[in-house]
């Protein structure tokens, strides 16, 4: 019982770590500050997707619900979660790439709004 809850909860925490990664950047956009805590969950969110491998919260998540007498899955959290309303076909590494490029050049784009905002609000040129 414990185990299916502990999985549970480690699922929610992946799925915000998850938004966190993808979405951060519109938070830092408020809160400058908290580019810190988003630019290292960026590059991990971004070295996951770019090589395909798995995040270790994906395992301890299947483990535990193995432990609690569920079934387990294969792949990571994105396939198994999030393809069938990306890509219903399956996610291919292809797909992965192009994921990872497109997170990349959203962050890039919202943090690179954001230096030209400061530098014209301190007059920095």
């Amino acid at each position: 019982m414990i185990e299916g809850i502990l999985a549970d909860v480690v699922l929610a925490l992946h799925a915000l770590f998850v938004v966190w990664v993808a979405a951060g950047a519109l938070a830092v956009w408020r809160w400058p500050r908290l580019a810190w805590l988003h630019l290292p969950a960026l590059a991990w969110g971004l070295w996951v997707e770019a090589s395909g491998g798995l995040c270790p919260l994906t395992p301890l998540e299947v483990a535990l619900r193995r432990a609690a007498g569920e079934q387990g899955y294969v792949g990571g959290f994105v396939e198994h979660y999030l393809a069938a309303l990306v890509y219903p076909a399956g996610l291919t590494r292809e797909a992965q790439w192009v994921l990872a490029a497109l997170l990349a050049l959203v962050n890039a784009g919202l943090y690179g709004a954001m230096v030209r905002r400061r530098r014209r609000r301190t007059g920095m040129r």
